[in-house]
C-alpha cells in the first residue's frame, strides 16, 4: 500500500509517496511523468517517513544543505537504481554530466562504454526529485537539459544550492524544456 501526502515548497505543490519501506516519489504536480507509478490503491495519511521528508525538504528550501537521509525505496530496474544511487552521490551545489555517469557506470560494469543517452533515460524517469537530485546532472557541453520538474525549476534548485552556474546554458530546443 502507497501512502500520499503534500508539501507546499516555494517552487510549487509537490506530491510525496511512500511506502512501508520509505519513499517512493516527490513530484512536482504537473511535472513531466507526474505520479507516473503511484498505486491506485493509495491512501492520504501522514506516516513518519513524510514528517521526515518535510523536516528535510524545509531544510532544503531554507538554503542549506540537510544533514540526515530520508529512507528512500526506488522502484525502477536494475539499471535505474544504480543510476538514481550515483545521483545520490552528487555533492550538494555540484553537478555532474551524464557522460560522467556514463563512464562510471561503464566503470563500474567493467565494460569500455555506456550510453549517455540510456542514462539520461534513468535520470528522466527518477520518481524522487530534490532529494535525488536529477537537477545536479547536465549536459557535456553545460546544457541545462533533461530535469522533468522543468528547467526554470532546475535553475532555481542549482541557485538555491549555490552552485557555479557560469558556465551553464538553456538549450534553444530539446525534449526537456
Amino acid at each position: 500500500m502507497q501512502y500520499t501526502s503534500h508539501y507546499q515548497s516555494p517552487l510549487g505543490s509537490i506530491l510525496l509517496a511512500a511506502d512501508q519501506t520509505g519513499l517512493t516519489g516527490l513530484w512536482f504536480e504537473g511535472q513531466k511523468y507526474f505520479a507516473l507509478h503511484l498505486d491506485r490503491e493509495n491512501e492520504e495519511r501522514e506516516i513518519p517517513v513524510f514528517e521526515k521528508t518535510k523536516q528535510w525538504l524545509d531544510i532544503y528550501f531554507s538554503g542549506k544543505e540537510p544533514d540526515f537521509t530520508v529512507p528512500l525505496h526506488f522502484t525502477g530496474t536494475d539499471f535505474q537504481q544504480k543510476v538514481w544511487n550515483i545521483l545520490c552521490s552528487i555533492p550538494y551545489g555540484q553537478t555532474a554530466t551524464y557522460g560522467e555517469i556514463a563512464r562510471q557506470l561503464a566503470s563500474e560494469r567493467g565494460v569500455s562504454h555506456m550510453s549517455a543517452q540510456a542514462v539520461g533515460g534513468a535520470v528522466g524517469h527518477n520518481k524522487i526529485s530534490i532529494i535525488v537530485p536529477c537537477h545536479r546532472v547536465v549536459g557535456s557541453n553545460g546544457s541545462l537539459t533533461g530535469y522533468a520538474g522543468g528547467i526554470e525549476r532546475k535553475i532555481q534548485l542549482l541557485q538555491l544550492e549555490k552552485a557555479d552556474m557560469t558556465s551553464f546554458f538553456i538549450p534553444k530546443k530539446g525534449t526537456a524544456l
